[in-house]
């Protein structure tokens, strides 16, 4: 088989579909929560930490003005931004949650519906068996 056969083969089967559709969906959603987490969740945090942005919040590690703006901040030296990282974190903790309660979710919704049990087959009757059955028959036929 060549290579180009064989990486059809791999990239068609059905996992790695299933695979690239849900880092497709990851993705898309990981904007949402980073979309609600900077413009929904974070204003509400520093409103009630002081009504600063918190993306902004930082240690000034080059001699910067500690009222710049990070991006500026930046600009003139190292920064310890630690607001930044904290935004980060709430990020993925909130998507570490969302993700929990899907899951629960989908699990009950599981749970919940009935398993259907394919019945069992008819037992296969051995050749022998059934040889015998066929003689057994025309005996009492004839008899």
């Amino acid at each position: 088989m060549s290579f180009v056969q064989e990486f059809k083969s791999f990239a068609l089967k059905g996992n790695v579909m299933d695979l690239a559709v849900g880092v497709i969906i990851g993705a898309a959603f990981g904007k949402i929560v980073d979309s609600l987490v900077a413009d929904m969740i974070m204003p509400l945090v520093s409103l009630v930490i002081g009504g600063l942005d918190f993306a902004n919040y930082y240690l000034p590690l080059a001699g910067q003005a500690a009222n710049l703006p990070l991006a500026e901040a930046k600009k003139l030296g190292a920064v310890f931004a630690y607001g930044s990282f904290v935004t980060v974190a709430l990020n993925f903790f909130i998507l570490a949650l969302v993700i929990f309660v899907m899951v629960r979710q989908i699990n009950r919704l599981k749970a919940s519906q009935p398993t259907q049990v394919a019945p069992e087959p008819a037992p296969i009757t051995p050749e022998d068996v059934l040889l015998l059955r066929e003689i057994r028959d025309s005996l009492k036929n004839k008899g």
